[in-house]
């Protein structure tokens, strides 16, 4: 996503930073401040959606917004919200969210937050732990680490073999 690439290169420039000096560099007093990147990356991808709505209104694409399933007319249609739509070809933008599982299965589950909440965050965490394996996952504690978060990544592991 678009708030990822914004956080990746965040920490890219904490890396820079720290290798001024070994390239003869002289970096005195820089510190990172979490607000100012939350405050200008948010508005950065608020302008970036505005100029995309505006290039797909431009195009005259409609945009449908619900819960779409294909039906069993003879010609390619999909349902959405009680109401058809039948074209030659057809695009479903599924996309996703992040499940937080119930107490009763993780108990403290309902204390964290998904990999959308990392975006809410209001300040930068002094400790974090990052549950999962994906690439998100070991994204986002990457990011925390570079960043200054003490960071550690959790994954899940069945069985020993």
């Amino acid at each position: 996503s678009l708030c990822e690439q914004v956080m990746w290169h965040t920490a890219l420039h904490a890396e820079f930073i720290h290798d001024h000096a070994d390239y003869g560099f002289e970096v005195a007093g820089s510190r990172f401040n979490w607000r100012t990147i939350k405050d200008k990356r948010d508005a950065y991808v608020r302008r970036l959606n505005e100029i995309y709505e505006n290039n797909v209104n431009k195009a005259h694409i409609d945009i449908i917004r619900g819960y779409g399933k294909f039906t069993a007319d003879p010609e390619p249609t999909v349902e959405v919200n009680g109401k058809k739509y039948t074209a030659p070809h057809i695009l479903i933008a599924t996309g996703g969210q992040p499940l937080v599982p119930p107490e009763s299965e993780i108990p403290g589950a309902s204390l964290g937050i998904t990999s959308d909440g990392f975006f809410d965050l209001e300040e930068l965490p002094r400790r974090s732990v990052v549950v999962g394996a994906g690439y998100i996952a070991v994204e986002m504690a990457g990011i925390l680490s570079t960043l200054g978060s003490e960071s550690s990544l959790l994954i899940r592991h069945d069985k020993v073999r």
